[in-house]
């Protein structure tokens, strides 16, 4: 059966606390959802200003393959805004529970179920496609559930939604009024469920197993609190679980993570390392026993190839590694030490993590270096000039010049100060030679006093997610971070010819 996906991100996402997107953004992301192969793009929320008007104004001029909808209050004046911006698909709504209907709108169930109806009638009278909203469903009285649904269709609705409002649904519990409304009407069912227990993909799931076609899901589940029911969740779930019927969706699941990252960095808001399907960590690797594992056989500690998703496997050294991953990263950077190398190379590995430190790729290959008697490793990044100009009233500005593989390339940027200014020049460089970019940037002081020695951490990526992470100490914030970013470069690039000479 094939699953319906409407997207909210650029309605409900954008309520999420701190997030504000200009129109250009917003076009910008809906045309990825478009690429993505959602059904449907919840455009925005027309009424509330000039901007957001401009905004779905130039989505509907985009000329997108997907249904494109704004959503109004049960009123005519919102509704008009949404004919106003071109759009042919409505999704109404009003609070229904007896908390919103009693505290926030004052007015009596049968005064909500005339607004409903009168809603309903006005948006079919412009020629609207209409989808309506019971906001705050599973708090509502079940049988005014019912009763309001019932009203809505015969007004003309076609398609009803079960919002799970503060997402205090149980799974049962949402499947039960699912039937309901199924039952009540006989139109297409959609789910909109939030995040406040963690159950919004559940929830979803289980309305979907009860008979909804339709799921309202955000990129990397953002919104309001703590967000919405998450797309990419929600689709590899329906298409990799084990249900008693199967799912389908027209979601281009290799372009999962490229879009969430890409909504992340519009949005202003990081993804957790830890989050399922798109998280860092979500493909990453560090126990011994795990990675042995992996490298014998994926399934058994991955559910999924992180290729479907557009992801990469990625391996980290630390106290629970073993010789196995060891050997698999070093083998990247054509080291190969023999057995008794490995194990001492283990016992540096495994005391720095003891110590409650990351090792990271390069102080690993260090390492290797160490214990091998071997510093053959190829630099083919060199740092051959550098200059930071910093002080009151000047914005921050870096000169870079690097040497790459023989080349001399060189960069001029600001940035909010010396170190932002310096690596943004960095990248200037190497977004244009290698594409590589900084993917996070951490700073501690491992000492005190005014010769404090710092300590920066750098992970970095390249076009085809190789990732390394690499780490500098130094007197000078400005210089260390300087120097870990092309560390990693070197090791990063390393990589990836060696992997093109194997391919």
């Amino acid at each position: 059966m094939k699953v319906r996906i409407f997207d909210t991100t650029l309605r409900d996402g954008e309520q999420s606390p701190g997030v504000a997107l200009s129109p250009e953004n917003k076009l910008n992301i809906a045309k990825k959802l478009d690429e993505l192969g959602v059904d449907a793009i919840e455009t925005g929320f027309p009424i509330i200003s000039e901007g957001e008007q401009t905004a779905v104004k130039m989505i509907t001029q985009a000329n997108l393959s997907a249904e494109l909808c704004g959503l109004a209050r049960t009123n005519q004046r919102d509704i008009d805004a949404v004919v106003d911006c071109g759009l042919k698909y409505v999704h109404t709504f009003i609070a229904t529970s007896d908390i919103h209907l009693q505290y926030k709108l004052h007015l009596s169930q049968d005064q909500a179920l005339e607004k409903a109806v009168e809603s309903v009638e006005y948006a079919k009278s412009r020629g609207l496609q209409v989808e309506f909203s019971a906001e705050d469903a599973t708090r509502t009285d079940r049988g005014f559930l019912k009763k309001i649904f019932t009203a809505v269709t015969k007004a003309g609705a076609d398609r009803i939604d079960i919002p799970d409002t503060v997402g205090y649904s149980t799974p049962q519990y949402i499947a039960e009024i699912t039937r309901d409304a199924i039952e009540a009407t006989k139109l297409p069912i959609s789910m909109h469920c939030h995040n406040d227990f963690g159950l919004a993909v559940a929830n979803a799931i289980s309305g979907i197993q009860a008979g909804a076609q339709c799921a309202h899901v955000t990129i990397n589940g953002i919104g309001e609190r703590a967000g919405n029911a998450s797309l990419e969740e929600l689709v590899m779930a329906l298409q990799c679980l084990r249900f008693d019927q199967s799912w389908e969706t027209n979601i281009k699941t290799k372009l999962l993570y490229e879009t969430s990252k890409y909504v992340s960095k519009l949005a202003g808001m990081p993804v957790q390392p830890n989050k399922a399907i798109i998280g860092e960590n979500a493909f990453g690797h560090e126990s011994g026993i795990h990675t042995h594992g992996v490298l014998s056989n994926p399934l058994t500690y991955e559910p999924i190839s992180p290729e479907i998703v557009g992801r990469n496997r990625w391996l980290q050294v630390g106290k629970h590694a073993g010789a196995h991953g060891i050997s698999a990263m070093l083998e990247e950077y054509g080291v190969q030490p023999d057995k008794d190398q490995i194990k001492q190379i283990l016992e540096k590995v495994k005391s720095i993590g003891d110590q409650g430190k990351h090792v990271t790729d390069v102080e690993l290959l260090s390492i290797s270096n160490e214990v091998m008697g071997d510093s053959k490793l190829k630099r083919l990044v060199q740092l051959s000039g550098f200059s930071v100009s910093t002080g009151m009233g000047n914005m921050p500005h870096a000169f870079v010049k690097l040497t790459i593989d023989g080349e001399e390339h060189s960069a001029t940027d600001y940035g909010v100060g010396p170190v932002d200014a310096s690596l943004n020049a960095i990248q200037k460089i190497t977004g244009k030679i290698s594409e590589i970019r900084i993917k996070d940037y951490n700073l501690a002081s491992i000492s005190g006093g005014s010769t404090a020695l710092c300590e920066v951490t750098v992970k970095l990526e390249d076009a085809m997610q190789n990732t390394i992470s690499s780490k500098s100490i130094g007197e000078d914030i400005v210089i260390t971070s300087v120097q870990a970013v092309i560390d990693g470069m070197n090791r990063l690039l390393l990589k990836k010819i060696l992997k093109q000479k194997k391919a």
